[in-house]
């Protein structure tokens, strides 16, 4: 793949580009250290999936208020009563 430098992306984009998206991607280079690679955009491929944490977790309704009263309780002492 080729690399070029900053300056000569700024100088030379719209040949950089077009040699891209005709199917040769380049880097872009500062200081001779890689920082970005450039290739053709593609609208009919969709985002990769997302790998989540816990992907078959159901969260229950009463999520926000699940164990009010016991955390309540760890604040405010024995004497907290649930006020509904």
């Amino acid at each position: 793949m080729k690399q070029v430098n900053m300056h000569e992306a700024k100088t030379h984009l719209s040949a950089l580009v077009e040699e891209a998206v005709n199917g040769d991607p380049f880097i872009i280079a500062k200081s001779g250290k890689p920082q970005v690679v450039v290739y053709p955009y593609s609208a009919n491929s969709e985002p990769p999936r997302r790998t989540g944490f816990m992907p078959d977790l159901i969260v229950p309704e009463d999520f926000n208020t699940m164990m009010a009263d016991e955390i309540a309780q760890m604040f405010y002492g024995e004497a907290y009563e649930n006020p509904s």
